[in-house]
């Protein structure tokens, strides 16, 4: 927790309250249900939340945002990022139902009114969003089908709308067509070796119906 802290000095004690509490509950469920694997339990903070945190980073979300966050998982990047961001509401969505119930479970827990989850594919899913986010659920050009026609037309942001995307690693051929792709290496902001090859990739999106 001291970790948030130390990135993120400017918490209202609710939000510190909600980050201190998440260790606790994931560490409940996933006795009950494999949702981070074992050895990543131990550094929760770290590995989970804090990685979650780099896309504010990259760019804090302003109030009235909508973000969707696809292949949500045990809820990574998208409850650490509604935690910091409770003013916008945050869409999760993923196909494997037993997850999201975590996820559910966690949000009442903690107190987050600004969630809402979904059992679907996102392909499934009829909405528009300010920006897309996810960590690494696949290759850049499949998640941009995926997500084709879900980005909203308003501009509010400094950053263009579409999508920040949390992987690691030499992303240069996977990048190769996407020649408005802009990637930040996660080093520039935390100090901790883990973030050494991560980055977050802003790939804005025109607005499509």
């Amino acid at each position: 927790m001291k970790l948030i802290q130390q990135y993120f000095p400017d918490l209202t004690e609710e939000q510190t309250l909600q980050f201190e509490k998440l260790e606790g509950v994931y560490l409940e469920w996933n006795m009950k249900i494999n949702v981070v694997s074992r050895k990543d339990i131990e550094e929760l903070y770290l590995r989970h939340v804090l990685h979650s945190l780099g896309i504010a980073k990259v760019m804090r979300f302003q109030p009235n945002a909508r973000i969707l966050d696809v292949g949500t998982g045990g809820g990574f990047p998208g409850i650490p990022l509604a935690i910091l961001h409770p003013e916008c509401e945050f869409h999760l969505v993923d196909s494997i139902a037993k997850k999201l119930k975590v996820v559910d479970e966690v949000t009442e827990i903690i107190g987050l009114t600004n969630v809402k989850t979904t059992h679907s594919r996102v392909e499934a899913i009829d909405e528009q969003f300010d920006f897309i986010v996810s960590r690494a659920v696949t290759a850049m050009p499949s998640f941009v089908n995926w997500v084709r026609g879900k980005i909203a037309k308003k501009q509010n942001h400094e950053l263009k709308n579409g999508i920040l995307y949390l992987k690691g690693g030499d992303l240069s051929e996977e990048l190769k067509t996407y020649k408005t792709a802009t990637v930040y290496n996660l080093s520039d902001y935390f100090k901790e070796d883990f973030f050494d090859t991560k980055k977050v990739v802003h790939l804005p999106l025109k607005y499509r119906r």
